[in-house]
């Protein structure tokens, strides 16, 4: 058996202990190496840098809205009967003066004979009547007949006239309700299905009566949106310093695109502002009117409409997509001089056009900004940027020179 002596043992523990430093340094050494060596990689990320757009612009606001029926109205009955007849395909075009609803005729038509047959009697009273007055009105200068008897052909004369008005009155009632059992539509434009089919017994001229059908007129069409007060306030002061039309009295263009499509390409013409802030919502209303000849929009269509909303100045422009956001802090990546990620918190304006955000504050025409690894950068990292050119579209960059 081997033994091992003191001096044995203390050796055999130095060298361990020696090990074990130079084990420690590899290691450090070896990570120091890997992290300096990720740094450089982070360092040299490369990165695309462009000035941002200043350029003269004027600024659109945009609101949704929604369509409404230039003329809407429910058809329904003035008189009471069976329905006899529908005239109109549903959902079909029809025009002012249409007839689309028969109600049986037979019993008015039998009132309008028996109110001629009344002021036929009211006439034959009359002519009596006149007759009579005509043969004392003589009689009464010579004293041959007595006051009374006067008297009293004259009130016999004056009511037969005050019949023959009443039995006309009925003559045309009895005509206008034989004419109300044609249901005609009062306006032109697209008519909804009918309501009631044939056969059924509808309920006329009262508060309740039988709703037949409904007719919206779609040409033109109205478009409604709200705005805030401060929207409102600033159209109107733009308006008094000359630098935009007055809502109420110019026909202002607006712009409608709706859910499908990409762009503003109904045109429209603003006609209406309200009368008065909405006390519950702080909003006030307008409208815009367009023809729809084509008969695209319908009434209950969701749109979003964009009309001017400042006089022509100058603005500072980025891509939207480049703005951060810490929490409510918005932000963009800058370039300092020795190329190092700067972090720039801006004031955000409406979008403009092109994916291109209006910037208030923050960054000056100057500035380089990052528009790409957004996500892989952060404020001291050093990059190697390359310059470009923004051209109104985010995805629409264009290399003009390399950075150092």
């Amino acid at each position: 058996m081997v033994r091992l002596n003191f001096n044995t043992k203390k050796n055999l523990t130095i060298g361990l202990m020696v090990l074990a430093i130079a084990v420690f340094i590899y290691a450090f050494t070896t990570a120091d190496t890997e992290s300096n060596g990720q740094q450089a990689e982070m360092a040299a990320l490369p990165v695309e840098v462009a000035q941002p757009l200043y350029e003269s612009i004027t600024e659109w606001d945009e609101y949704t809205g929604r369509f409404e029926a230039s003329s809407r109205v429910e058809v329904r009955a003035r008189v009471s009967g069976f329905l006899e007849k529908v005239n109109f395909q549903d959902g079909e075009l029809v025009k002012k003066g249409q007839v689309l609803f028969v109600i049986d005729q037979r019993p008015y038509k039998i009132a309008l004979d028996e109110a001629n047959a009344n002021y036929a009697q009211a006439l034959a009273t009359l002519k009596t009547a006149q007759d009579n007055f005509e043969r004392v009105e003589s009689l009464r200068e010579t004293g041959a007949l007595s006051i009374e008897e006067y008297d009293r052909r004259k009130q016999a004369l004056v009511h037969a006239e005050a019949s023959i008005q009443l039995a006309q009155a009925k003559v045309d009632n009895a005509k206008l309700n034989l004419e109300f059992t044609e249901v005609k539509a009062p306006i032109s434009g697209l008519v909804s299905r009918d309501r009631v089919n044939e056969g059924n017994i509808v309920d006329g001229g009262s508060a309740n009566s039988t709703l037949l059908t409904t007719i919206v007129a779609t040409s033109p069409i109205h478009f409604y949106f709200t705005g805030s007060e401060s929207d409102y306030l600033k159209y109107v002061r733009l308006a008094r310093n000359g630098e935009r039309g007055e809502a109420r009295s110019e026909a202002l263009p607006v712009f409608i695109k709706l859910l499908d499509e990409e762009d503003f390409v109904h045109e429209a013409k603003m006609d209406f502002v309200d009368n008065e802030i909405d006390n519950n919502s702080g909003t006030i209303e307008s409208r815009a009117v367009l023809e729809n000849k084509d008969h695209l929009l319908e009434p209950g269509m969701y749109g979003k409409a964009r009309l001017l909303g400042s006089a022509e100045h100058k603005a500072l422009m980025v891509p939207d997509e480049i703005i951060g956001t810490n929490q409510s802090i918005r932000f963009i990546y800058t370039l300092s001089s020795d190329n190092q990620v700067v972090s720039k918190a801006v004031t955000l304006g409406p979008l403009h056009s092109n994916g291109l955000r209006i910037i208030r504050e923050g960054i000056s025409p100057d500035d380089k900004v990052i528009l790409n690894n957004i996500q892989k950068i952060g404020p001291g990292m050093v990059v190697s940027p390359t310059k470009v050119a923004i051209q109104g579209e985010v995805n629409n960059l264009t290399t003009i020179a390399q950075a150092h």
